[in-house]
């Protein structure tokens, strides 16, 4: 039986007991950066496999740098914390890790100087976040991307959620399962929580980050497979809406997505209205990698084994 854990106040705790209270600065202001890291279980092994670690590690810290806040712990302690976590949590099945820097001081007042950050880290089982073998139905959302200028995008930013969450909540009650958010100049930038591609002219196609995305790492790791195991190349470009409707493929990507096809845009079918050729040899590659079957990208994945109580 799982036994969540969490690390709290410089300590792995159970889960239940990583608390904190109603003035957190961070809880009132949406002062707190954070990651979300995928554990992809595989059964033959009896292991989990933690994707890409390091890399979200160190993007934490940028978005850390980006606010000013503080991170307290080295990035290689935040990596064995992290499998210490999942092992002694003891799930057997895909989970998502969400580490966090936030603005720990019970205060009030609208600032990011002069408080206490703290760093955390928790564990939950995750499982699909889309449709990934029928597809996303998605819809083009009336909310707009933030801008570099309000809040920075390429900080995974708590407070910038609430962006998210409209788009997609929108989505949902208008039927559909995802949303594309353009940003100000009216180009397409990203999902509510996914980076986009497009696949046109045997190319993959996807915005730049100067169109408000994050800069996933997820959708750095479709490039490397794209480029190595496909030979295609990856254009960063503007993207117009209409310019969707019309491409061969359409997929998303992300932590929580993995890598999801696009099916349909704004009640428009894209290609056959099913996953393309391209999307699923991709999305084959990408879930051997992820759940450890693949020897060549082996240094991607963190294995974790669930340890047995003596």
């Amino acid at each position: 039986m799982a036994t969540p854990q969490a690390y709290f106040k410089g300590q792995i705790v159970p889960l239940e007991e990583a608390k904190v209270g109603v003035m957190t600065h961070a809880f009132n202001y949406g002062t707190a950066v954070f990651e979300g890291i995928r554990g992809n279980w595989n059964a033959e092994d009896g292991r989990l496999y933690l994707f890409r670690v390091r890399e979200h590690y160190e993007r934490l810290a940028q978005s850390s740098h980006i606010l000013g806040l503080e991170l307290n712990e080295p990035i290689d302690r935040l990596c064995e914390l992290t499998v210490e976590i999942v092992e002694r949590s003891g799930y057997e099945e895909d989970v998502y890790i969400r580490p966090m820097v936030y603005l720990s001081s019970e205060v009030l007042g609208v600032r990011l100087h002069g408080l206490e950050s703290d760093v955390l880290i928790f564990i939950a089982p995750f499982g699909p976040y889309l449709d990934i073998d029928k597809g996303a139905r998605c819809h083009t959302s009336s909310w707009r991307r933030v801008d570099d200028l309000g809040i920075p995008p390429r900080a995974k930013v708590t407070g910038i959620y609430v962006n998210s969450a409209l788009a997609k909540s929108e989505a949902e009650r208008n039927g559909f399962d995802e949303a594309i958010v353009l940003n100000a100049d009216g180009h397409v930038s990203e999902g509510s929580g996914e980076n986009i591609f497009m696949v046109r002219d045997g190319k993959l196609i996807t915005p730049s980050p100067s169109d408000n995305i994050l800069e996933g790492i997820t959708a750095a790791t479709v490039v490397e497979l794209a480029a190595n195991e496909l030979g295609l190349e990856t254009v960063e470009r503007p993207i117009d809406r209409s310019e969707l409707y019309i491409a061969d493929e359409v997929f998303m990507t992300g932590t929580a997505a993995h890598l999801t096809p696009v099916t349909e845009i704004d009640r428009r079918a894209i290609g056959g209205g099913v996953p393309g050729p391209t999307t699923l040899e991709l999305s084959r590659i990408f879930f051997d990698v992820i759940r450890g079957k693949s020897e060549k990208y082996g240094s991607w994945c963190t294995p974790a084994r669930v340890r047995v109580a003596s």
